[in-house]
């Protein structure tokens, strides 16, 4: 069975949330949930994890020119140690900038911009794919012992 991942797009009002498989390096948004102060709720999410037996979650960063945590990444790290805590799965971080944005022109492009909510899943996919090619890109030069 390949292996799949969800990512989250983390925000306080909502939570874009989508599905992908390491063997394909793509991605599908799901669903943008609604989020009160960047917290989910919890049952939506576990029906969303035991739907798809994810091997691994990935979360973005939205961090800084520097590299240095924003107020929002500080957040968003938060939420990724509560979902490696409840789904007892692994949590990777990815780096984010500018993922809403490259999002919405991708849905306006398509003509499925129908709420802002939708970027929110597409910025999710989005984020998931750099992730997926990332692990790819890493295992090529790998070495036996190397890990991602």
């Amino acid at each position: 069975m390949p292996e799949t991942f969800l990512a989250f797009d983390f925000g306080t009002k909502y939570i874009g949330i989508a599905v992908g498989q390491a063997i394909t390096q793509t991605a599908t948004p799901l669903i943008t949930l609604k989020a009160r102060q960047g917290i989910p709720q919890w049952d939506q999410v576990q029906k969303i994890i035991t739907e798809w037996e994810p091997h691994g979650l990935v979360v973005g960063l939205a961090l800084q020119p520097d590299g240095s945590d924003s107020a929002t990444s500080l957040k968003a790290r938060q939420f990724g140690d509560s979902l490696r805590k409840r789904f007892k799965l692994p949590v990777h971080f990815v780096e984010e900038r500018l993922t809403s944005v490259a999002a919405s022109h991708i849905l306006k492009q398509q003509h499925h911009y129908s709420k802002d909510t939708d970027s929110d899943a597409m910025a999710a996919a989005i984020i998931l794919e750099s992730f997926l090619n990332r692990t790819k890109e890493f295992s090529l030069h790998a070495t036996p012992q190397s890990t991602v």
